[in-house]
């Protein structure tokens, strides 16, 4: 006979003791993930801060701020505008900006909209090359433009000889907005190309349907939709315009046209006695004008809903046919690229291997290493450069790290002043950088416990100031991989047991890898053409390649500058399809 065996009886509770969700410690009830976010919070504040303050405490304090005593004055806003000539300044300045960002606008906006939305032959590799200026420095394309189209320019002598004159004034306020647009369009057009891509094609069918021709279409109904990328990227352009100190300074200082930024470097880095009262008095106005461009962005894109044409069922595009005009729109498109980029480029690198680069002689007779040699031989230029790299990469690895952490934060937790983080992490993109290089100095000159004499004039210092520049951009490449990273991923750990930080190490950090790396490969290229925060923070021991090729092209060694351009131009294009191989096929994880 056999015997049944009983099933054997599990005593209640004893289920929900198999599985022990892990246990955090809270010393003085602060969670560790209470820790990490306000340490961001405090992080980004103090990064974002550290210029600005001493920027407007020295603008109402009539002795530098390294020196004891000192009492509150606005002297240096009245000497500001009467004896230092700063209304002509502000005028040129505005000139100069404005006529930046229409010429800017007017490259990109027709670029984009017949690349993403008409069939263009060899739509692909045109839509690369527009982006080509992006990864040059526009130090190193002003440089181009020079060698190429100033007045003893190669070009230009070629030209002179066939028409007997030369039709363009490269030393004037338009050829230095055609110089900076052509470095700044390729901004414009990403944010236009990336809006058409995302945007639903039902309304162009719709018009279609009506009867309406391709280029009606794109003249009522695509470029209209375009108002808010327009809108930003405009502002954004018009921002950059007002900071930028390469090409006024290679410009216009010949020729005595001053805008903000020379201003700032005549009357602080190469004055013999500055004024620092009215120094900060300038740097004050520019943090107003540039702070209040953002809030003008943000009031015009409130209404920026009325353009959402992206719902849950998206039309597939379908591109509309030109005919003629595709050719007018190549021709136009390779235009830019040759002639804006590539032949400055190519001049470049060709004037770094002669002697004298001239139409008058054949550069074949003067083709030379000396150069190089000249660089290589030189303990500073090679300092430069190994300088360049190390605050690259160091830098790059740094911004994107806690740009991972600031987009967490500000996204993925119910951090109460997470909003705060976003702002301070995307504050930096309407700060000047040489107001960021004047403000450091200056916080250096507060600091305390001698923290202040250790950092200035060091490596350590152009690494703070350049990854505070490049922290917007790395945020912004990583905020959007975030958010499409499903919250129940994020809740199935929680229910685990797993607080905010081990979420993130275990759940999100393999997911935004991809993401991590992107922010990588873009903060290295932008610090690495970088230089204008170093000109108030850098030494004589501490030079990067911006700051080194700028002394070099004031004593006149064209050849020399020449060289220093080309390998960082190489360096560039090498660390950039490195990266893009890496990173083939691993957009999906």
């Amino acid at each position: 006979m056999s015997t049944l065996t009983q099933p054997t009886r599990t005593p209640a509770g004893e289920h929900e003791k198999t599985f022990k969700p892990p246990r955090y410690r809270r010393p003085l009830g602060i969670g560790r993930d209470q820790v990490v976010q306000y340490a961001v919070l405090a992080f980004l504040a103090l990064l974002v801060l550290a210029p600005i303050v001493p920027t407007l405490y020295q603008s109402v304090r009539n002795r530098p701020l390294y020196e004891a005593g000192g009492a509150f004055t606005l002297s240096g806003y009245t000497r500001l505008f009467t004896d230092a000539g700063f209304g002509d300044v502000a005028l040129n300045t505005l000139l100069f900006a404005g006529l930046t960002t229409l010429l800017s606008l007017a490259i990109a906006i027709p670029m984009a909209v017949v690349v993403v939305r008409t069939k263009l032959p060899g739509g692909r590799l045109i839509a690369l090359a527009m982006q080509w200026p992006f990864f040059i420095s526009s130090l190193i394309l002003g440089f181009g433009w020079i060698i190429m189209y100033g007045p003893a320019g190669f070009v230009s002598i070629k030209v002179q000889q066939v028409l007997g004159s030369v039709p363009w004034n490269l030393y004037s306020i338009p050829g230095m907005a055609l110089t900076e647009a052509v470095a700044l369009a390729p901004i414009a057009y990403v944010f236009c190309a990336g809006a058409l891509r995302q945007s639903d094609a039902s309304l162009e069918s719709a018009a279609q349907v009506c009867g309406a021709g391709p280029l009606r279409i794109l003249l009522q109904v695509v470029v209209p939709m375009l108002r808010p990328p327009i809108v930003y990227s405009a502002i954004l352009v018009f921002s950059v315009s007002l900071e930028t100190l390469s090409v006024p300074l290679l410009y216009g200082q010949p020729v005595n046209i001053d805008v903000f930024s020379t201003f700032l470097y005549r009357n602080g880095l190469q004055s013999v006695d500055p004024d620092y009262t009215m120094l900060g008095a300038a740097s004050t106005i520019i943090l107003v004008v540039t702070l209040s461009l953002v809030a003008v962005q943000a009031k015009l894109l409130k209404d920026a809903a009325r353009f959402v044409s992206v719902r849950g069922k998206v039309t597939r595009p379908r591109k509309l046919d030109l005919g003629w005009l595709k050719w007018v729109s190549i021709v136009c498109i390779w235009l830019y690229v040759i002639a804006g980029a590539l032949i400055p480029i190519t001049g470049l690198v060709l004037r770094s291997f002669t002697l004298v680069f001239t139409p008058l002689q054949s550069p074949l007779k003067t083709v030379t290493t000396q150069n190089y040699e000249i660089v290589f031989d030189s303990d500073n230029y090679v300092q430069s450069l190994w300088n360049s790299l190390i605050v690259a990469g160091v830098g790059s690895v740094t911004i994107s790290a806690i740009a991972v952490l600031a987009v967490i934060v500000a996204r993925r937790s119910t951090f109460r002043f997470g909003r705060a983080v976003e702002y301070l992490a995307l504050i930096p993109q309407s700060l000047p950088g040489i107001i960021i290089g004047i403000g450091f100095f200056w916080a250096f000159a507060l600091a305390p416990f001698g923290i202040g004499s250790v950092l200035q004039g060091t490596i350590y210092a152009v690494i703070i100031a350049f990854g505070m520049r490049a922290l917007p951009s790395a945020f912004g490449s990583v905020a959007p991989a975030i958010m499409q990273i499903g919250g129940e991923l994020d809740d199935a750990a929680r229910v685990s047991g797993a607080d905010w930080v081990m979420t993130f190490f275990r759940v999100l950090r393999a997911l935004i890898t991809p993401a991590f790396a992107g922010a990588l490969i873009l903060t290295f290229v932008i610090m690495l053409k970088e230089y204008s925060p170093a000109v108030f923070l850098s030494s004589a021991d501490n030079n990067i390649l911006g700051t080194t090729m700028l002394s070099l092209w004031t004593q006149g060694r064209a050849g020399s500058v020449a060289a220093l351009a080309t390998l960082q131009i190489a360096i560039t294009a090498v660390f950039v399809a490195l990266a893009g191989l890496l990173m083939k096929g691993k957009h999906h994880a």
